[in-house]
């Protein structure tokens, strides 16, 4: 009983969090216009990093452990620096719909992030879930590209990987730390490496448009920082092979963002779509997954 109420829960913190995800791709299109993408990538992180540490310190949180930083330097190395640098580059190229897309492969990656850091074992059903579910979300992407990758797509790809391994780990640190206390250490030990780049691309004029600075914003709030509370903290209480697959809905729901707030256009075949990730997400939920290490945690919701 309780370990289902735990894989509801996760699910339920996991959409929560993907919903916040879902709009990292069209504020970062909006950042762009008019910011260097360095900056955007880095800067989001540098000002998280000022959130993050006004969190621990009134929160009175403890410092990790020797073997929690390593993990905590594998989240940072992923979360914060990786897939902001390499999606800023790649959404430059890119419409933020058609990145969204391509992002479609983040269940899978995190699962096989999952399998080799973390003990867990999806079972063949679940694979056989995940691997129709990437193959739609890439087959849809080549479809809508006529049947070629951009260059960016592949830093994309690159994105996808570095933010999985970094998801993994994260989850797993958070058993212990618990998922506010994970991304906020990261970001913190990052700081040092992101402020030098951060000041060298910052504009040198404030009179930008207001999308953009919108964009940067929520960057910096949401998909940096507070997005990741409900990530980790889901990923941690459901497991992470199947609370990831509530991220095939992010592609979609980034495309619905960029109609609405970019004015990019979706089709009739962009909503046959969707549905059927949905479809999918849901068969995938009661696929089995065995654990060779620790079980995900008995973890109640206060924590977060």
């Amino acid at each position: 009983m309780t370990n289902t109420r735990n894989e509801n829960l996760g699910y339920f913190y996991g959409f929560i969090a993907v919903v916040f995800f879902a709009l990292t791709l069209p504020a970062m299109r909006a950042a762009v216009t008019a910011l260097d993408p360095v900056f955007v990538a880095l800067g989001r992180g540098a000002g998280a990093a000022l959130l993050a540490a006004i969190f621990l310190w009134l929160t009175r949180q403890r410092l990790p452990t020797r073997e929690e930083v390593k993990g905590l330097v594998i989240v940072a190395l992923g979360a914060v620096i990786g897939f902001p640098l390499l999606a800023a580059w790649a959404i430059c190229y890119v419409d933020a719909s058609h990145g969204g897309v391509v992002l479609g492969i983040f269940p899978l990656a995190t699962a096989v992030a999952a399998a080799l850091f973390s003990g867990e074992r999806p079972s063949g059903k679940f694979w056989l879930f995940a691997l129709i579910g990437a193959a739609v979300v890439v087959g849809y992407s080549l479809n809508q590209a006529g049947g070629k990758l951009h260059l960016a797509d592949l830093a994309l790809f690159g994105s996808v990987i570095c933010a999985s391994v970094s998801y993994a780990e994260g989850a797993r640190l958070s058993k212990s730390l618990g998922g506010p206390q994970v991304i906020s250490w990261a970001l913190v030990f990052s700081f040092p490496v992101l402020i030098i780049p951060t000041v060298l691309y910052a504009p040198t004029t404030l009179n930008l448009p207001m999308e953009s600075w919108i964009g940067f914003i929520y960057l910096t709030v949401i998909s940096q920082y507070l997005g990741f509370f409900p990530w980790y903290h889901g990923l941690a209480l459901g497991g992470i092979s199947k609370v990831s697959q509530t991220q095939l809905l992010q592609p979609f729901l980034t495309i619905i963002a960029s109609v609405l707030l970019l004015g990019e256009r979706a089709d009739l075949t962009t909503w046959l779509v969707a549905t059927l990730v949905v479809v999918i997400v849901a068969l995938g939920k009661h696929a089995q997954v065995k654990y060779s290490g620790i079980r995900p945690a008995v973890i109640t919701d206060t924590n977060l």
